[in-house]
């Protein structure tokens, strides 16, 4: 991987380390490889998908994106304030080359980021990446005259979003009263808009204002501490809270519990293998998915497969095995059948589907799934990039591990900040506590 993508595009901090200058380069050596790489010549002037969350940059950064696309001779349709999983579907449905979207996801609101899709409506490989870098300062063609690319309006189209989640469960959810945190984020408008037409006549909407300056600000995804006390106080079937660009979800039952992505892929693929819809009788994990859940879907009938970290290694895995489920404990679900991108809204459909389909509340559909303990630490530091191959660091993990015995130890970069991620899972909790504080006490003293 070259030196601006990371796990899931480029960010950084808006107009500082992600530049309009910046994104002008990314949207044209973009266009050019996208060009390049589509499944099929549009038969007209192509054309790139250009979607945006609430972000106060968003705007510089797409205008800036648009205009790069549009120096190569390539056509841009603007999408303005849509999810990603949009991105990814239309991308994927229409005659188009590729995809952008501007969004830094559940990163603070100095942030931003940008996201390639190609013309299949899935994110680009490590080689596309790379390629693109190496365009960054090339010369490339420079039409003029008519062939020079526009901008074309694309709200739309996304209509034709809307009915695909219309069309992908079964059952009548309309019953159900939930709770809808938008998190002030790419979903404020689709979100609630999505569950009216779904029929649900209960709905409470929360964080929805659309203000790019409060976007992931103490809600969403990554703060649920607002939507458990509000399902408790509306007496609430379900909550849903999106992160700011809509594209993963965590779900809150009706006792105010949390249900992460590991809950939800136990409840779906469990629910789909007893009715003989799980293809291959497999879900795809990652490794940061709790033990607890392939040992509950074992039970079920199901094997859990596992995929490195990353919703786009996820798809990988279940194309290469030809699944139909999989995901991330973050909250990032990917029903390929429907979409090829983890999409917040489909997610919490599909959980509607089921928990109307047994006649169960949340809490109930959840109890299968017995977690082993597990820890979580971010540990910042200066220099991530010399974690690998730090023996001392790796030392003090085999230490651990075999402290632990069932448990396992885990210790990567972040793709997108300056943090050393740690997970440790195992039956005692006390001692996945003293391993923690040690591996993180070594980390920081290596790093920085």
């Amino acid at each position: 991987m070259g030196d601006l993508f990371g796990t899931d595009g480029v960010r950084g901090v808006a107009n500082q380390d992600l530049t309009p200058e910046l994104a002008f380069k990314l949207g044209r050596a973009g266009a050019s490889v996208l060009e390049e790489e589509a499944r099929f010549s549009c038969g007209e002037k192509e054309k790139v998908f250009i979607g945006r969350d609430t972000r106060i940059s968003g705007d510089m950064l797409a205008a800036a994106l648009a205009a790069g696309v549009n120096s190569l001779g390539i056509d841009t349709v603007d999408l303005e304030v849509v999810p990603t999983p949009t991105v990814s579907y239309l991308t994927r449905s229409r005659p188009v080359i590729g995809g952008i979207m501007v969004s830094a996801s559940h990163n603070p609101i100095q942030d931003n980021g940008i996201k390639f899709f190609g013309s299949g409506g899935m994110k680009i490989s490590e080689e596309m990446e790379e390629e693109i870098e190496t365009r960054l300062e090339a010369e490339l063609v420079r039409p003029t005259h008519e062939k020079v690319g526009r901008q074309q309006e694309g709200r739309y189209l996304i209509e034709f979003y809307l009915n695909s989640l219309l069309t992908s469960y079964t059952g009548d959810i309309s019953g159900l009263s939930v709770v809808l945190d938008c998190c002030h984020g790419a979903a404020h408008k689709l979100g609630p808009q999505i569950l009216k037409r779904a029929g649900l006549e209960k709905i409470k909407v929360i964080n929805h204002s659309g203000q790019g300056e409060l976007i992931n600000v103490d809600c969403g995804s990554t703060n649920t501490r607002v939507l458990r006390e509000t399902v408790l106080v509306e007496g609430a079937d379900l909550g849903i809270a999106l992160d700011g660009d809509a594209d993963r979800v965590i779900l809150i039952d009706e006792q105010g519990r949390e249900i992460d992505g590991d809950y939800i892929m136990y409840i779906c693929g469990s629910h789909l293998s007893r009715r003989g819809r799980l293809k291959g009788n497999r879900v795809v994990a990652t490794r940061y998915s709790n033990l607890g859940l392939a040992e509950a879907l074992e039970k079920s009938g199901v094997e859990v497969i596992y995929a490195d970290n990353g919703d786009k290694y996820v798809l990988a895995r279940i194309q290469e095995l030809n699944l139909s489920l999989g995901g991330e404990k973050s909250g990032h679900i990917i029903f390929k059948e429907h979409n090829v991108s983890g999409d917040g809204m489909l997610t919490a459909l599909k959980i509607m589907e089921v928990m109307a389909e047994t006649g169960k509340p949340l809490s109930k559909l959840a109890e299968g799934l017995k977690e082993w303990p597990q820890l979580l630490k971010n540990v910042r530091v200066e220099n991530k990039e010399m974690l690998e191959g730090n023996s001392r660091i790796s030392r003090i993990v085999a230490e651990g591990e075999r402290e632990l015995q069932e448990g396992r130890i885990f210790v990567r970069a972040s793709g997108t900040e300056p943090v050393i991620r740690l997970m440790l899972e195992g039956r005692d909790k006390a001692l996945l506590e003293k391993w923690g504080e040690r591996i993180a006490g070594v980390v920081g003293e290596e790093l920085n």
